[in-house]
């Protein structure tokens, strides 16, 4: 894969901006490379009929969507946050739960699916916190979803010794991580 597909991939996981220094460290190649892929990144996305852009801030890039497309996030949004948890956001708030701090790669490992949205969800629900991990973000759950199951730790969540340390998510993690290898 090209170095072009690589930072796209860690925009698109990541939440929030990265610096060009910590892609560089993460990709090991000079941050000039970074500069001029980021200069092909952005001539790609940054176009008006693209949902996806760029958005520079100094030394630091993040992958949005498209400023023009505000009204169609809004109204996506605003139905997906709105009434009673979904079945997925249920599984991936347990996910976090009980392997809190866990990065949006373990998480979607282990469900088999793209969180990002689901994510997105529970952090504007107050549900779940973004902490900075060693590469990528962590989710951990909030004090208020600790407050909301009557809890004031996850230790405290059923069979969360057993179910934390579960063989079915130790066996998915370490697959994972053999084919990174």
């Amino acid at each position: 894969m090209t170095i072009l597909g690589k930072i796209e991939s860690i925009l698109f996981v990541a939440s929030k901006p990265l610096t060009i220094k910590k892609l560089a460290k993460a990709l090991e190649v000079g941050e000039d490379k970074i500069e001029e892929a980021l200069d092909v990144l952005k001539s790609k996305y940054n176009q008006s009929q693209s949902g996806i852009h760029l958005l520079f801030d100094g030394d630091t890039v993040q992958m949005a969507t498209n400023p023009e497309n505000v009204e169609a996030i809004d109204g996506f949004v605003k139905d997906e946050v709105a009434g009673e948890l979904t079945k997925a956001q249920l599984e991936t708030l347990t996910v976090v739960a009980y392997r809190g701090p866990v990065s949006r790669a373990e998480i979607e490992q282990i469900r088999g699916v793209n969180c990002a949205v689901i994510l997105r969800n529970l952090m504007i629900r107050g549900l779940i916190d973004e902490q900075d991990g060693k590469l990528m973000p962590e989710y951990v759950l909030t004090v208020e979803a600790l407050r909301h199951l009557g809890i004031t730790s996850v230790h405290e969540l059923p069979d969360y010794e057993t179910l934390s340390q579960h063989e079915y998510i130790e066996q998915t993690l370490d697959q994972q991580s053999a084919e990174k290898e």
